[in-house]
């Protein structure tokens, strides 16, 4: 059964959990051909607010979410464990460390 719930992935940008197939680094040719294809396709979600692209967060409707939060950090909050995203459930989790928004 999926998840419920919202994680936020990087400067107020909401992604529903239970949609979450992946999230991958984007440095690997394949990610990169993923982006390009989701891009040309208009399913490109750039959540990065013009900064590094460290996350990429593939969606079960075929939507590519660009963050610029590292996968690590984005897997603790799926599971719960990143104190600023208590409110994962909610949605309204916020992000107090600027280095990894």
């Amino acid at each position: 059964m999926p998840r419920a719930g919202f994680i936020n992935i990087g400067f107020g940008s909401i992604v529903s959990v239970g949609k979450i197939v992946a999230v991958i680094s984007p440095d690997s040719a394949p990610v990169k051909r993923i982006i390009q294809t989701a891009r040309e396709a208009e399913r490109l979600i750039d959540a990065t607010y013009g900064r590094r692209t460290r996350a990429v967060v593939i969606c079960d409707s075929g939507h590519v979410a660009l963050s610029a939060v590292q996968p690590e950090t984005l897997l603790r909050r799926l599971e719960g464990r990143d104190a600023p995203d208590a409110a994962l459930d909610s949605g309204l989790g916020a992000d107090t460390d600027m280095e990894e928004a």
